[in-house]
């Protein structure tokens, strides 16, 4: 009797891990690019519309 692993568990948490962390990047980066939008229309005392 021989007992194998199901290598197919690693592979969809592997795409998982990669997939959650391509969207955190993506969510941290838009909410610094606001956060710098926001600093920069300060210091220029204007007021952008969103």
């Amino acid at each position: 009797m021989r007992e194998a692993l199901d290598q197919w568990a690693f592979v969809w948490a592997g795409y998982a891990i990669g997939i959650a962390g391509t969207a955190a990047m993506i969510a941290w980066s838009w909410l610094s690019m606001r956060r710098a939008e926001r600093r920069r229309d300060k210091a220029r005392g204007t007021v952008r519309e969103r």
